[in-house]
């Protein structure tokens, strides 16, 4: 069975909060600080991984995202 979670990343560069969904957010978090990522999140480099939610099924690892999404609002 494959695990989802749900990670939350903070730039201290430009004092912001990412929420991203993954099933691999150590993976995730290399990209959004690697040189290969040159559109989504370059500005906000480095971030650093605040907290990852693990979830048994891809619909509530979503669910949760979107919902945590929208507090930032």
């Amino acid at each position: 069975m494959s695990t989802f979670f749900v990670y939350i990343l903070f730039s201290s560069k430009i004092n912001k909060f990412y929420i991203g969904y993954s099933q691999n957010p150590e993976k995730r978090l290399e990209f959004h600080n690697s040189t290969l990522n040159k559109i989504w999140s370059k500005r906000g480099q480095p971030r650093g991984l605040k907290t990852s939610i693990s979830f048994e099924s891809n619909s509530k690892a979503l669910k949760t995202g979107r919902i945590i999404k929208n507090l930032e609002r």
